[in-house]
């Protein structure tokens, strides 16, 4: 068993303004995503680097999508009777509760917007943001280890977490830290391969859908170790998640787009 201290949420304050370990994963996602998005597609000549202020809409729709769009998914997939009860917590992400299928619609809406502007596809956008997303999913998973969220299920293992002073004191698989190397760190890993060291960056849309099928097992695989959501709990008696159900959906989709890109010519 693992005795941690838990991390004040609050990483500094600036003139009693709070700064949230949570807001900086997100600063630091969208900081080191932007530009490693500009190197890698500066290589390959993606227009939509055509003049930087295309480069400056593109990531300023991105951050608007991920925002709202992971905000609204978990109201509505998660927690929806409680913000129906409670709209103005609809507006309070600094306490946490960030859907990643909500913000992947949101990423995808506001590709589609972009290209329409640029005329380019989408899956021009998206299979280059294949690439950086996993940035964000691990700065955002070690910002919900940090904040004590989504914990794992009990375990009897010799590395399950106890974060003392909480009341908690059953050992829990530490998910989070699970989900950021798996989601995080070898999902960037793989996909930055597939994209440097292979030409499947040139069947478009194919990127985008092997990134959706490997999220959806990491995510699958990585859910039977975490606690399901409170307020929902288990979907079926045989343990069914909410985030396993929207990743198996995911998945489908993911082998849909995969499968249209390598037919075309």
């Amino acid at each position: 068993m693992i005795i941690i201290n838990p991390i004040s949420p609050v990483a500094f304050s600036i003139a009693g303004f709070a700064v949230r370990w949570y807001a900086l994963a997100y600063i630091a996602a969208f900081v080191l995503g932007a530009w490693i998005f500009r190197k890698l597609s500066q290589r390959g000549g993606n227009k939509i680097l055509s003049s930087k202020k295309a480069f400056d809409d593109l990531f300023t729709a991105m951050i608007l999508g991920v925002i709202i769009g992971g905000r609204l998914g978990y109201v509505l997939f998660y927690n929806l009777p409680f913000f129906i009860a409670h709209p103005l917590e609809v507006i309070a992400i600094w306490n946490g509760g960030m859907s990643f299928h909500g913000g992947l619609l949101g990423v995808i809406i506001a590709a589609f917007l972009v290209a329409r502007k640029q005329k380019i596809t989408t899956f021009s956008i998206l299979d280059l943001l294949t690439v950086v997303a996993p940035i964000g999913l691990f700065f955002g998973r070690i910002a919900n280890f940090i904040n004590m969220e989504v914990m794992g299920r009990e375990t009897t293992q010799p590395f399950g977490v106890v974060f003392a002073g909480t009341g908690d004191t059953v050992p829990r698989h530490a998910s989070p830290l699970y989900e950021a190397t798996l989601e995080g760190l070898l999902l960037f890993i793989i996909m930055f391969c597939l994209w440097k060291f292979t030409k499947l960056r040139e069947k478009t849309g194919a990127l985008s859908g092997i990134f959706a099928m490997l999220y959806a097992c990491f995510r699958i695989f990585a859910e039977q170790f975490r606690a399901p959501d409170a307020q929902l709990g288990f979907l079926t008696s045989w343990g069914l998640t909410m985030g396993q159900l929207l990743s198996a959906l995911m998945f489908i989709a993911g082998g849909i787009i995969f499968t249209i890109a390598m037919r075309k010519k």
